[in-house]
């Protein structure tokens, strides 16, 4: 593993920032929240945003949000604030903030980009996760994702663009969305070994299925342990080098 992201607005802040500085060569971001979590912000402030004026939370569903979004619905300049509120509350805590990506993709719908860009350029960051996967993986997404993800393909050129005007850097995509929760060796072999030329961000959440995660309103419980015994071990760490892929993280990108 060599980039991670960070919640400004998770629960385990503090001890995250403190897990972060006992690996100093590991590129930390900011895992921008904009969706099934809390503001960083007064609700007033992003009150297009939150799901409620009374609370901080904000919207639950991911296709709630996709139709606000599409629907010009969402204010950009509150985006702008939220997204740079999170970025400092890092920075603040002494994390040089190398990229940024976003819970459940958000920042793929151009009219939240807009201010995920802003916010980005004036916190100084020029990196971003590039969410979109390989067409070539397309068959291994369950009939729901799949249907969610052919939805979103229209952003892609227009994601590219909008970063490239930016002068972001960004990767030529993801690899492991699509696998998100049903992940295994044979699958990851999969991807590795059909992984096209070009610089590619594996998605993963390797964690542990303990008493903290049964807290958490999450789908992936048990595959937390599954991906952390996929990327520690040995016979993935040959595949890598057989395959001749090099391993950067956000900071040499």
């Amino acid at each position: 593993m060599t980039s991670t992201t960070l919640m400004a607005c998770g629960e385990k802040f503090a001890e995250a920032v403190a897990l972060t500085k006992q690996a100093p060569k590991l590129s930390v971001g900011c895992h921008v929240v904009l969706v099934d979590g809390s503001a960083t912000l007064h609700p007033a402030e992003v009150a297009s945003l939150v799901a409620s004026s009374a609370s901080p939370s904000f919207r639950v569903s991911l296709m709630t949000f996709a139709c606000l979004a599409t629907a010009g619905r969402l204010d950009q300049s509150q985006i702008q604030a939220e997204v740079t509120a999170q970025i400092k509350k890092l920075q603040v805590s002494g994390i040089q903030v190398t990229h940024l990506d976003s819970h459940k993709h958000t920042h793929m719908f151009p009219t939240v980009l807009k201010g995920v860009l802003h916010a980005a350029r004036n916190s100084g960051i020029r990196a971003m996760r590039n969410p979109f996967e390989p067409l070539v993986f397309a068959s291994l997404r369950h009939w729901k994702r799949q249907f969610q993800l052919k939805l979103l393909q229209s952003f892609r050129a227009r994601f590219r663009e909008m970063l490239a005007q930016a002068e972001v850097a960004t990767p030529d995509g993801c690899v492991g969305i699509a696998a998100t929760g049903g992940l295994n060796l044979e699958t990851f072999r999969m991807l590795l070994e059909n992984l096209p030329e070009g610089t590619w961000e594996f998605v993963s959440h390797p964690g542990y299925n303990d008493a903290a995660l049964s807290k958490v309103k999450t789908r992936l419980r048990d595959s937390r342990d599954k991906e952390l015994a996929i990327l520690t071990s040995p016979e993935v760490k040959q595949l890598i080098q057989r395959e001749a892929i090099e391993l950067i993280s956000y900071r040499e990108l």
